[in-house]
């Protein structure tokens, strides 16, 4: 789904689910992500940045060369703001923070990465919009962009993603409430949304703010524990 175009640039839904691995210069593995997108072919479009499998959201794609190089440097010079929201196990104290803390590959697990003194600085802001029983719903801010970053920190604070099954364990979390145990055990995608991507656009200086919707996972897990009545099953790190 296309949310936002212009004559540089299109901005596109990325659903859960769909991955975005590419080796350098494999063109036809970039094509093919590109068509997942459901974007046309015929025009010479390049991926500018890239979400985790699980994460959904907003993905920024360049028409042509010259508007990959300027985006590159926008994203380099930390000058996008991404905005994105989660929903988390527990209630964060306090209610909003930053977290700076670098990341390294996780030796034990490569899938994985984890906090290390002599890893690359990691920097992310948070602020909660709402707390629920067991779950508390996140707005966050990163303001770099290591892989896994977000859901790195959030486990390193004690309140993983919801359906994040490489850092969160369980995604029950000993939830009692019979409606939202059946949802949270079942088939779930990471609760991780790109929801908002602004920038200046260096050569034309446009404003191009893209926003995107939570889907509909986050809508009925919100729902369901709204209507439960348990307290967090998931003590909160002071």
């Amino acid at each position: 789904m296309i949310l936002f175009e212009n004559e540089r640039f299109l901005a596109v839904e990325k659903p859960s689910g769909l991955s975005m691995a590419t080796r350098p210069g494999d063109a036809s593995a970039a094509a093919r992500i590109l068509a997942a997108l459901g974007l046309p072919g015929g025009e010479d479009l390049r991926l500018v940045h890239r979400l985790d499998v699980g994460t959904s959201g907003i993905v920024l794609v360049a028409r042509g060369p010259a508007a990959h190089r300027a985006a590159t440097a926008l994203f380099s010079a930390r000058s996008v703001r991404k905005v994105y929201r989660a929903v988390v196990w527990g209630h964060p104290v306090p209610a909003r923070g930053v977290v700076d803390l670098p990341l390294a590959v996780d030796r034990a697990d490569r899938r994985k990465m984890r906090t290390a003194p002599g890893g690359k600085r990691a920097v992310t802001r948070w602020t909660t919009l709402g707390r629920l029983p067991s779950v508390a719903h996140l707005e966050l801010f990163p303001e770099t962009g290591r892989t896994h970053q977000i859901r790195v920190h959030l486990a390193g604070l004690g309140h993983p993603i919801v359906g994040d099954d490489l850092y969160g364990g369980p995604r029950w979390h000993g939830v009692r409430h019979p409606a939202l145990r059946r949802l949270l055990s079942g088939p779930l995608p990471l609760l991780l949304h790109a929801a908002e991507l602004s920038f200046r656009d260096p050569d034309t200086g446009a404003d191009v703010a893209v926003r995107s919707p939570e889907p509909e996972p986050f809508r009925k897990v919100l729902a369901a524990a709204a209507r439960s009545k348990e307290r967090p099953s998931v003590r909160c790190r002071e």
